[in-house]
């Protein structure tokens, strides 16, 4: 049932490891694909009775099982699901699965080495613990949000990556491997205290230490990164597309005027900042009167810093990704980014299968935890459990 790492033979970095996965938005779903990527058998526990429509579009190399957690024989079912398991991933808000018998008091008690990973938006304590929130509003708690945005102009999020995904499931993810690894020392699990808001904060560590350099201290929109300079930009080309210019150091810098066509003892200083929205409107003329491809055919192969910016039609057909295989393809045709970072030894070996339908894999799940099929005929008699498999073979 495992996969295994191509060409070597071995087994994924995380094979054998048991990950229970409750159900839920974008943050979760991701901490538990990264798991199921590097190998670890994922079962994502999905709500009975199930919603017409999934909308975990991250469950690749998961199971699924649907159960009815609010109902006490479904609490139950879980909590022996757990004693079995080495992680579990809940997203609910603070008191949730206390409510339901199942906080960390609890299952920590029944197996002492499970990591209790709880992923939420402002964390378990604190003023905003039980407050509905989205990635914009952790964004906007961490400091972040306001360095965010042009000159002139209201901060702004970048979709829902920053806290979802980087301060929430990557960083849950981080936290799980982290607690992992103590437990081969310790022989103890422990819970990890996910917060979205922190984890941005603590991703954005650079620019709270930094802010003594110089880097930050004028107003949003001005500064060397946030798309004040004219070397740390994008530009529209002349068929509608755009180049990203990252021309920070001197000799790079060099290259992009080289590139440009201009002179460079004709120019003002690189760093001369009451220049910069002239030069700006230089570059962005100068960019105007070319295509993207003939862009890169004049910056490919120099140190300028300068790419195309490029569509998600466009991304999985460039030479590079192409060379290094960075997306893949599932049996229903659908492209998405290879796992990361890659190994050398135990490389992730991506599912090529559908994402799994709710209740697909319901029986066969509890079979491998040691349910007795007397148990599971009780439980779906009950409405407890739910099975999708007449779907799942369609």
């Amino acid at each position: 049932m495992s996969r295994r790492s191509a060409g070597s033979g071995r087994a994924m970095a995380l094979s054998g490891l048991r990950v229970l996965e409750l159900a839920g938005l974008a943050p979760a779903p991701l901490c538990g694909m990264i798991l199921a990527d590097f190998g670890a058998h994922v079962v994502r526990v999905d709500r009975a009775p199930r919603s017409a429509v999934g909308t975990d579009v991250q469950g690749r190399g998961k199971r699924s099982l649907a159960l009815d957690l609010k109902r006490p024989p479904g609490a139950a079912a879980l909590r022996r699901l757990c004693g079995r398991a080495d992680v579990l991933i809940e997203p609910f808000r603070h008191g949730v699965m206390e409510k339901l018998g199942l906080g960390p008091e609890v299952l920590l008690h029944e197996n002492p080495r499970l990591i209790y990973a709880r992923l939420t938006g402002f964390g378990q304590t604190g003023k905003y613990a039980k407050s509905a929130g989205h990635d914009i509003n952790y964004m906007a708690l961490s400091g972040v949000l306001s360095k965010l945005g042009r000159k002139g102009e209201n901060p702004y999020a970048p979709l829902n990556l920053l806290a979802d995904f980087a301060g929430g499931g990557v960083m849950c993810a981080l936290g799980i491997i982290i607690a992992l690894y103590e437990r081969t020392i310790s022989g103890k699990g422990q819970v990890v205290d996910a917060s979205m808001v922190e984890g941005l904060a603590y991703l954005s560590s650079f620019l709270w230490k930094s802010q003594n350099l110089g880097l930050w201290n004028r107003p949003r929109g001005e500064n060397l990164l946030d798309s004040g300079a004219p070397f740390y930009e994008t530009y529209k080309t002349s068929d509608g597309k755009f180049m990203a210019v990252g021309a920070i150091e001197p000799q790079f810098y060099d290259q992009l005027i080289k590139g440009l066509g201009l002179d460079s003892n004709k120019l003002p200083s690189q760093l001369s900042f009451s220049d910069w929205p002239e030069m700006k409107k230089k570059f962005a003329s100068i960019f105007a009167q070319k295509t993207q491809s003939e862009w890169c055919n004049i910056f490919d192969g120099t140190d300028a810093c300068v790419t195309p910016v490029l569509s998600f039609d466009d991304a999985p057909l460039h030479q590079h990704n192409k060379q290094r295989s960075s997306f893949i393809k599932n049996d229903q045709e659908e492209i998405s980014p290879r796992p990361a970072p890659l190994l050398s030894r135990t490389p992730a070996v991506p599912s090529f299968k559908r994402d799994p339908f709710i209740g697909e894999h319901t029986e066969e799940i509890l079979l491998e935890y040691g349910f007795t099929q007397q148990e599971i005929a009780k439980l779906y008699s009950d409405k407890v459990i739910e099975s999708n498999k007449l779907k799942a073979n369609l």
